[in-house]
């Protein structure tokens, strides 16, 4: 379904939108009929109820068609994730249905101008007033900023609290009203063709109703709960964007003749496609592995790690060894492989940068009882 809708729809229109970086809004409406917006989301509230493995099977193929669509539907389902599983019941009814459907688009208010990976010092705070909270802050890189309905923001409710991270709650946030600004849109390298806006707040007032869990100083775990299947989805976006390189550039091989003979048939290259291929497989076992044990129930900081961390450089690597391929057409905007490459980073980045990953996978590790002295 999925793989059709890819082949027949986004494909033919994926290099106009990244070109003139417009956001693809009919293929948003389409996403919605077929049931996207809702793929973990439990059936009971709207949803598919689908497993992780589902999950990242559908990130990866609409990144290997164009990576942007995957984006509208990604830090939703971090949304729709920490309402699932941390929300009132109150919450999950008010919420879900709207966000399962797509009638109402969902984000991740998280990072900030002084950062994203620090998540415990953000300064973005809340400060309870009677039956509501008043939010005040900016929040940076967000996508479905400027066309979302609603964000899970994390803020500080208590400034005094040690250690940091449990001074920090999570809220669902939704637009209208005084104090909440949809601040500029950024314009990027790659993953054009979407909106990632900044977010500020100046005393916007939440009602104590949107509190998720209705739980103070719990944010903190929730939303790294949530990154778990975020860094699935962006591993699976990566697979996706590097397969699509890899097949770009064993295509092309082989139709581009130099010294008599196809390209493919220069050990040169093979070697090159040997590597990209193998390569990409491995990604994509990690991916799924660490899908599979999030689809049990287990915490997957590591697995989800080092599939993220894998996958990415992957997808650098490989998005560059089809420029290679392709030579001067691989550098010019005729054909989709320099989208790719631009494309590539934002996986190196997003949802954690790598060298954070690296600590994370670490950290993990030490904890294993296998691997204590």
């Amino acid at each position: 379904m999925v793989r059709d809708f890819v082949r027949r729809e986004v494909e033919p229109v994926a290099a106009e939108h990244d070109r003139e970086d417009t956001v693809p809004h009919g293929l948003i409406d389409r996403m919605k009929e077929l049931g996207l917006f809702g793929i973990t989301v439990p059936e009971e509230y709207g949803g598919m109820g689908l497993d992780y493995t589902t999950f990242a099977s559908i990130f990866e193929e609409l990144s290997k068609g164009f990576m942007t669509l995957s984006g509208a539907i990604g830090t939703h389902h971090i949304l729709t994730y920490v309402l699932t599983h941390y929300g009132t019941e109150e919450q999950k009814q008010r919420f879900l249905p709207d966000l399962a459907s797509g009638r109402k688009r969902g984000g991740l208010a998280l990072t900030e101008p002084s950062g994203g990976t620090d998540m415990a010092n953000l300064q973005t705070t809340a400060t309870k007033n009677g039956e509501e909270y008043t939010i005040n802050g900016t929040k940076m890189f967000i996508t479905n900023g400027r066309y979302g309905d609603m964000f899970c923001l994390l803020a500080r409710t208590d400034p005094d609290m040690e250690p940091r991270h449990k001074g920090i709650s999570c809220f669902v946030v939704e637009k209208g009203g005084d104090g909440f600004t949809v601040g500029r849109d950024l314009d990027k390298l790659g993953y054009r063709g979407l909106d990632t806006s900044e977010l500020i707040f100046d005393n916007f007032a939440v009602p104590e109703d949107n509190l998720i869990g209705g739980k103070e100083g719990a944010g903190f775990g929730m939303v790294m709960s949530g990154l778990e299947t975020g860094r699935i989805n962006i591993a699976a976006r990566a697979v996706g964007v590097a397969q699509a390189a890899f097949e770009a550039a064993i295509k092309y091989s082989q139709g581009r003749e130099t010294f008599g003979k196809p390209i493919s048939e220069h050990q040169a290259i093979q070697l090159k496609l040997a590597d990209m291929a193998t390569k990409i497989q491995a990604a994509r076992l990690l991916v799924y592995d660490a899908a599979a044990k999030k689809d049990t129930g287990q915490r997957v900081d590591l697995e989800s790690g080092m599939a993220k961390l894998f996958a990415s450089e992957v997808c650098l690597e490989v998005a560059m060894e089809s420029m290679r391929v392709h030579g001067g057409a691989g550098y010019i905007k005729d054909l989709p492989v320099e989208r790719y490459y631009r494309d590539a980073p934002l996986m190196v980045i997003g949802e954690g940068t790598n060298e954070i990953m690296r600590l994370v996978i670490a950290k993990q590790l030490l904890r294993l009882p296998e691997y204590q002295l």
